[in-house]
Order: structure tokens, then C-alpha cells, then sequence
């Protein structure tokens, strides 16, 4: 079997290796953004899981038609929901007229990072990885926690699905700011460096006797059979590769805490802080890559509103109904301007955290009262893209490009050689 030919092979098992950060191999042009360059490239994508009130997220411009497909606006009234956006118009783009041209309601929404349904992962050549495990491949080894995943394990469907690996398996969430800020601050005494010691003696075991396993039952079978073990058995060595990685990281010290360790409450009050130790994860580079998801926790009671969140979404058109999603909704985008900004308060050198922080801010639903998945709400801020503008699609063109080909535009600003993902056709116009 040619080297051609099992690459190909392992991308269609959903295998791919990535060698790790070697700082003595930088060659010339390596001084550009990217993951083995000076300047890091960070990524963060939220997620809500019944969308927004589209009269009240829609700015008037949206739907604007045009001969190419795109009209791009500078000046547009934002709606009653996205006014908090002011605060940010000229770090932030929103984006209209786009999806994944997938239906099914809730089922579809964990689609939002990936453009494939989970029951479509199998017809796919990376299934229904999400673009933070994508990236998260290319810089294997460089941070502490190669992607972050934050979210509730309550809900529609059984709680966070935002994020998904290429093997078709859900990443589980980090759950409240309590775990987060475990992860990220505690956890460097002599005992808990022996119990991670520990937990990777355990996992090479298991990987050990699988791989012995598998090579005893490999004598029995035919070519075509023994080529689909080595197969798996890269696959285990992949494993094996990413356990070395994270082993190397026991003895390195975690960041000093900058406040104690804080209790959980509710998603509504923690939101902030989970957004403050996110930026804090960034800013330490623990990690470079986020995942946030609001949905299953986030109790409109909290907020001192009425009523559950998702009987709310499917409000039937009643205005004190529309009312009190509107005012959840509105909540939820300050909250996101107020990371965008303090994002944009952080300096790295001679540069802010958000110019190299891509920060994808949406959901895989277009409007939960009808149950549809079109014309996502997409916001885009930071990461060196030129902002200020409403990119809108014409949804009625032959020529719309599908939503995963701002994803391929946030993989190469990322630093990721690649000119596609999922079921894109290139990357997004108008997108500079």
C-alpha cells in the first residue's frame, strides 16, 4: 500500500496525526500568524441552543437582494436584541442568509460547529467533526488542554453537543466555573502529579493489551481484513501519541490563581465568569481553543423572567411570550460583548487577545418557534478579520456559499493549511 494511499485511508477512518511544536524547526516565513509562529491564533465558538427571536436579531438590511448573491452594509440598524453590539460594530461582523442546509429542529442544531448531522457523520470523510477539534489536531502538544469544552450536561437531547471529534464521539462539557477553574488553576501538588502518572500508566495498559489483541486476531484474516486492522492499529498509535503529549505536561506548573475558586449557581449568573476563565484560559495559553454553549441550564428565572426557556422559543407568536425571550436573548449577547471587550482590553505584546482571537458567536437554530435551521444568526469578532459590516447572502441565490466556508476562512486565519471543511466549496466572500 502506498504512503498516498493510507493517508488516504486513515483520513477516511478519521485518523489524522499532527506532529507536535518543534521550536528549532522555524524556518523562514514562520514569522506570519500561525500555530508555530510567535504570535498564537486562538479560536472560540458559542453556541445557543434555540437561536434568537429573528424580528429582534435581524438588523432591517438583512435580507437585502442583489445580482451577485452578497450585499455588504457599513451602516445598518441593529435589532432589539443585537443593540448591545454597538459596543463592539467595529470588532465584530455580523452574517446573514447562511446555514448548513440541513433541517430536522433540535436535531440538527449540533450541527452548528460541524455542517453535518450526526446522522449524517458516517457518510463523511471527517464525519461530523467541529471545527475546534479541527483546529485543536494542528497544534497537538502546544498548550495544557489542546480545546475547551464548556457547557451543561442538562437539556434538549442530553445536554452540551456543541462540540463532536472526527470519530462521530461528543466532547463532554466542563459544566460550571467551579470544574473550570479546576482544570485551569488546581491541581499541581505531588499527589494529583501522581495520580495523572497514574492514569496514563493505566490508559498505555489498556492501549497495550488492545494492540496484543489485535495482532493475535490479525492472523486469521485475509488481506483486505488485515489492511483495515492497520488501519485501527494507527489509529491506537494515535492514541498512544496524544497520551505522550498530555504526560509531558504533568510536571510543568499550572497558572497562579487569580481569585479563589468560585461556586457554582446558575448558568445565568456563572455565564460571566465562565467567559472571564475562558479569557483567563486564553490569556495563560492554556489553551487556544473554546467551546462554549448556552442552553439546558439557563433558567429564565434566574434572570427574574418567567416561563421555561425553550416553551418560550416556541412562543406562538404571543407578545408578553416574545417579550420575555427577547429579554433572554438580549442578556445573552451582552454578555458576549462584554468578552469581546475585555478580549479587546487584554494586550499580548503589541496586540489586544481579540485580534487573535477568532470568537464565533450563533446557533444551529434559525428559529425555534418554526423549527428551522436556516439563515443561522452568525456573529464573527476579532482574529485580524476586517470588521464592521453586514455581510448579507442573498438566501434565494444560486450562488450562496454554504456557513462551513466562513469555517474554512477561520481554519486558515487560524494558521491551518487546509482549503476545505465539511461540505464547504471554498472560503467565504466577502469575508476580508
Amino acid at each position: 500500500m502506498s504512503n498516498l494511499d493510507r493517508r488516504q485511508l486513515l483520513r477516511a477512518a478519521g485518523v489524522s496525526v499532527c506532529l507536535p511544536f518543534f521550536s528549532s524547526r522555524r524556518v523562514a516565513g514562520d514569522e506570519a500568524s500561525g500555530p508555530a509562529s510567535g504570535r498564537k491564533q486562538r479560536m472560540v465558538c458559542i453556541g445557543n441552543m434555540l437561536g434568537f427571536h429573528p424580528e429582534a436579531y435581524w438588523p432591517a438590511a438583512a435580507n437585502a437582494k442583489s445580482h451577485e448573491g452578497l450585499t455588504i452594509q457599513r451602516d445598518f440598524a441593529l435589532g432589539r436584541s443585537t443593540a448591545p453590539l454597538s459596543a463592539i460594530s467595529d470588532r465584530m461582523t455580523m452574517i446573514a442568509g447562511l446555514d448548513h442546509d440541513t433541517a430536522g429542529g433540535h436535531f440538527s442544531i449540533h450541527s452548528f460547529l460541524s455542517g453535518v448531522r450526526q446522522i449524517d457523520a458516517k457518510t463523511m470523510p471527517d464525519a461530523n467533526v467541529t471545527i475546534d477539534q479541527y483546529a485543536a489536531e494542528t497544534i497537538a502538544g502546544q498548550t495544557r488542554f489542546p480545546s475547551l469544552t464548556v457547557g451543561s450536561e442538562s437539556g434538549i437531547h442530553g445536554g452540551c453537543q456543541l462540540s463532536w471529534t472526527r470519530t462521530g464521539t461528543r466532547v463532554p462539557p466542563i459544566t460550571g466555573p467551579e470544574q473550570l477553574f479546576q482544570i485551569l488553576f488546581v491541581g499541581n501538588s505531588e499527589k494529583d502529579k501522581v495520580a495523572a502518572a497514574d492514569r496514563f500508566k493505566l490508559q498505555g495498559s489498556i492501549l497495550d493489551l488492545v494492540r496484543g489483541d489485535a495482532n493475535r486476531f490479525g492472523r486469521t484474516l485475509n488481506q483486505q481484513d488485515r489492511d483495515k486492522l492497520d488501519e485501527y492499529l494507527t489509529s491506537v498509535r494515535e492514541v498512544e501519541k496524544r497520551i505522550g503529549l498530555r504526560r509531558n505536561w504533568i510536571d510543568v506548573p499550572k497558572p497562579e490563581a487569580p481569585f479563589d475558586r468560585p461556586k457554582n449557581r446558575n448558568m445565568v449568573e456563572d455565564l460571566p465568569l465562565l467567559y472571564d476563565l475562558i479569557a483567563l484560559a486564553l490569556q495563560t495559553d492554556s489553551t487556544r481553543i473554546a467551546t462554549l454553549e448556552i442552553g439546558g441550564d439557563f433558567n429564565p428565572r434566574d434572570l427574574g423572567v418567567d416561563g421555561d426557556y425553550h416553551a418560550l422559543s416556541h412562543h406562538g407568536h404571543l407578545a408578553d411570550r416574545i417579550e420575555a425571550l427577547i429579554t433572554l436573548e438580549t442578556y445573552q449577547i451582552e454578555q458576549f460583548v462584554r468578552f469581546v471587550e475585555k478580549l479587546s482590553a487584554t494586550k499580548e505584546g503589541e496586540h489586544s487577545l481579540l485580534e487573535q482571537t477568532s470568537v464565533l458567536f450563533g446557533s444551529g437554530m434559525g428559529n425555534a418557534n418554526s423549527h428551522n435551521n436556516v439563515n443561522l444568526p452568525v456573529i464573527l469578532a476579532g482574529g485580524g478579520f476586517e470588521h464592521g459590516r453586514l455581510l448579507a447572502f442573498d438566501r434565494d441565490s444560486a450562488h450562496r456559499p454554504p456557513l462551513t466556508n466562513l469555517f474554512v476562512s477561520m481554519l486558515q486565519k487560524f494558521g491551518v493549511e487546509t482549503d476545505r471543511f465539511a461540505t464547504s466549496t471554498g472560503t467565504l466572500r466577502g469575508l476580508a
